[in-house]
């Protein structure tokens, strides 16, 4: 099914509206953003790709959400199943132990203790399904620390059945004369799973932060808003896809940026 922009836009909006039905003491804070991204030097994919994000975090009551749906473009390339443009999103909500029981729950550097899912879909029937517990850390230096473990389900032509994925997530803040330097992203690292019942989806590391500058905070301007700089994305064995002499699936890149929340 051909999608545009447009379903970016609405997925953005459908976020807004529900924040705004958690309202009061259900919604603790909630953060939008848009980025775009321009980079080169992809593998599998078209070389060259534009990307518009669409992003959504919110806490609440019970737990937390998070939301993203890539619009990407290949500039003068087409794929055999998306042409020039396909869309790509993860919703990630987690249920808090803590929250939910009205109690902290704290060991050693751990703040709390979740039920974490994923649920990540894209063109086609390209889609997977997670699963499984997660904590929030208190690492030195960092703005926040996650810890996701997950068991791993996917769809599409490339299917993994029930094998595990890691993976943190994190943010760190550096000051920098005027303003800021925000380092912050994940990594999902599918382990052990070139054995599974069916072999088409290989074990597989995503290495993606972003490093970001405060523009908006140097030109004195409120702060937290307006970022420039890149994203860099390391890949092996992209899409779970064994990498050989034939056919190259080791991706190593960057991206630069520019990230507006509203």
């Amino acid at each position: 099914m051909k999608r545009t922009l447009s379903s970016l836009m609405l997925a953005g909006t459908l976020a807004l509206a529900g924040g705004q039905a958690f309202a009061g003491d259900w919604l603790q804070w909630q953060s939008n953003s848009l980025t775009y991204l321009w980079g080169k030097n992809f593998k599998v994919d078209p070389e060259m790709q534009q990307t518009f994000t669409f992003e959504h975090a919110d806490s609440w009551k019970y737990g937390d959400n998070f939301l993203f749906v890539d619009s990407i473009t290949y500039p003068g390339k087409t794929t055999s199943n998306n042409g020039h443009h396909t869309l790509y999103g993860e919703f990630s909500p987690r249920l808090s132990a803590g929250k939910i029981l009205g109690q902290k729950i704290a060991f050693g550097p751990v703040t709390d203790v979740l039920l974490a899912a994923t649920y990540e879909f894209g063109e086609g029937d390209n889609e997977s399904f997670l699963i499984g517990p997660g904590f929030d850390l208190a690492i030195p230096g960092f703005d926040y620390f996650q810890l996701n473990f997950y068991n791993r389900t996917s769809r599409g032509p490339r299917p993994g059945d029930h094998v595990w994925q890691i993976t943190p997530v994190w943010s760190y803040t550096i000051p920098m004369g005027r303003s800021d330097v925000l380092i912050d992203g994940y990594m999902d690292w599918v382990v052990d799973n070139d054995k599974n019942s069916r072999g088409e989806y290989h074990a597989n590391l995503h290495f993606n932060p972003q490093v970001k500058y405060d523009l908006g905070k140097a030109m004195g301007f409120t702060p937290q808003k307006l970022y420039v700089g890149f994203e860099y994305d390391y890949w092996k064995n992209k899409y779970g896809i064994d990498s050989t002499s034939g056919f190259e699936t080791n991706q190593n890149t960057a991206s630069a940026l520019i990230k507006v929340f509203y």
